[in-house]
């Protein structure tokens, strides 16, 4: 795997997912919770996070913003750092259950981060139930996308229980030194800097454009000016604003979250995927879309569509090495009262397809530098109302297709928790050692009875699975 670039300053994308933090309700945090077969050997796991953390830029920065914001976010390494306020340690509640756990965890999931600090934390849960342990892994998304950050993360576990001798005798490696820090004024010449050159950037690219766009109308009047008018209403179609939810049962928005997470045979979802033509994300997406038909009806609500939000990867080419968010959040409605399983199943692929075919997703980034420009209130009211609009949010990320381990401790789940970020609920996918793992983070107004929901949700990918 290529080295990880990480650059000085956040990309439009991930400007865009800090900036609206102001209001609360669009905090991006990951959440990601492993549970361990054993509690991690305390030393190996110490080193293990200090050699990560010596060489990953971004678990020792934190963000830096330009007094008068005329440039993205700056990341600038902390030059008070301390690694024992981001490592933490805490005894499982209760019977130290699997939904303990997950209770431990939601408090965390709903605090926003100390900006002044980098965007991590990471806690050791032990006193499980059967001997077990458990970790708790708290990401802000302005550092990356869930690819990324699984990029990111995998310092942190390794192929064997086993201590690695050479890994043991090897020096340890020492961070970049801390350069000193910036005065306001600083800050702000630098900031016009980037942005003077990232303009004239732009520029020439769209000059660049424009001469191709003109040799093709040259060459192809009708076929330039129809590409131009699909392009523009691509963009049409992806910023297109809504006024309400379409849900009308998860219509309520608040800051208290709970998690739930289970987990289905991923050669299963495969196979139902592959009845249709299609693949893991269309019978995962099937699946979400039929539970959330069963939780409509158990309240006597008959829904036949329903606003989905889902990332349309985008790291391809020289960029797929940098780090920071390079995905589309695509917005747009899924069929959910289609009763056959197949059926929905061959439409949301369709629709799915769709999206990832329109012409205007390579500009997205473009879009949200627009967004960045406008005033901070502006671009949070714009974007935040786009958000809070969308009835639910799915996401999927693979991970390791083998057993891993942290310290001498087998991993045995890992269980991801996207952000709702102004939806009724995030529910993510992430695929680990031949399971399909499930995280679902609810907004409680939206979803008083989030143990109902979650078992809604089961019943529908179950529902999918019997087409394997």
């Amino acid at each position: 795997m290529a080295e990880t670039v990480y650059d000085d300053r956040m990309n439009d994308s991930d400007a865009l997912t800090w900036t609206v933090e102001r209001d609360p309700l669009l905090r991006s945090t990951i959440v990601s919770v492993w549970v361990l077969d054993r509690m991690p050997d305390a030393d190996r796991l110490l080193a293990k996070i200090e050699q990560t953390v010596a060489g990953i830029p971004r678990l020792r920065q934190r963000v830096v913003e330009d007094p008068l914001g005329v440039a993205p976010p700056r990341w600038q390494t902390d030059a008070r750092f301390e690694l024992g306020y981001h490592l933490r340690r805490a005894g499982a509640p209760g019977k130290g259950s699997l939904r303990d756990v997950l209770d431990l965890a939601e408090p965390v999931a709903m605090q926003a981060f100390d900006r002044d600090r980098p965007l991590w934390e990471l806690t050791v849960v032990d006193g499980l139930e059967g001997g077990r342990a458990a970790v708790i892994l708290k990401i802000h998304h302005a550092m990356s996308d869930g690819v990324g950050l699984v990029r990111m993360t995998a310092g942190l576990v390794e192929r064997s229980p086993e201590a690695d001798p050479e890994a043991a005798s090897r020096p340890p490696r020492s961070p970049d030194p801390v350069p000193e820090p910036w005065s306001p004024i600083d800050e702000t010449v630098e900031a016009v800097r980037y942005q003077a050159a990232r303009r004239i950037e732009q520029g020439r690219t769209a000059a660049g454009a424009v001469v191709q766009g003109l040799g093709r109308l040259v060459r192809g009047p009708r076929g330039a000016i129809q590409d131009a008018a699909e392009l523009a209403t691509s963009a049409g179609r992806l910023l297109t604003p809504a006024s309400e939810p379409m849900s009308p049962l998860m219509r309520e928005r608040s800051l208290g979250l709970r998690l739930h997470t289970f987990v289905r045979p991923l050669e299963s979802l495969k196979r139902a995927g592959k009845s249709v033509g299609g693949t893991v994300n269309d019978a995962f997406v099937a699946g979400i879309a039929g539970g959330l038909r069963f939780y409509h009806a158990e309240h006597g609500c008959n829904v036949d569509e329903l606003r989905m939000s889902m990332p349309i990867n985008l790291r391809h080419g020289a960029k797929a090495r940098h780090a920071g968010n390079q995905f589309a959040p695509v917005r747009f409605p899924v069929p959910v009262g289609i009763a056959d399983p197949r059926a929905r199943m061959a439409e949301i692929r369709r629709r799915v397809g769709a999206e990832r075919a329109e012409p205007s997703l390579p500009a997205l980034d473009v879009i949200a530098g627009a967004l960045n420009r406008l005033p901070a209130v502006a671009t949070t009211a714009a974007f935040g109302g786009m958000l809070k609009t969308v009835d639910f949010v799915t996401s999927n990320v693979p991970g390791p297709r083998f057993p891993v381990y942290v310290a001498g401790a087998r991993i045995l789940e890992m269980a991801p928790f996207g952000p709702p970020a102004g939806a009724a609920a995030n529910i993510s996918l992430f695929s680990y050692d031949g399971r399909a793992q499930v995280g679902v983070n609810s907004d409680h107004a939206a979803v008083p009875d989030a143990g109902a929901f979650a078992a809604c949700l089961e019943r529908g990918m179950d529902e999918v699975l019997e087409l394997a």
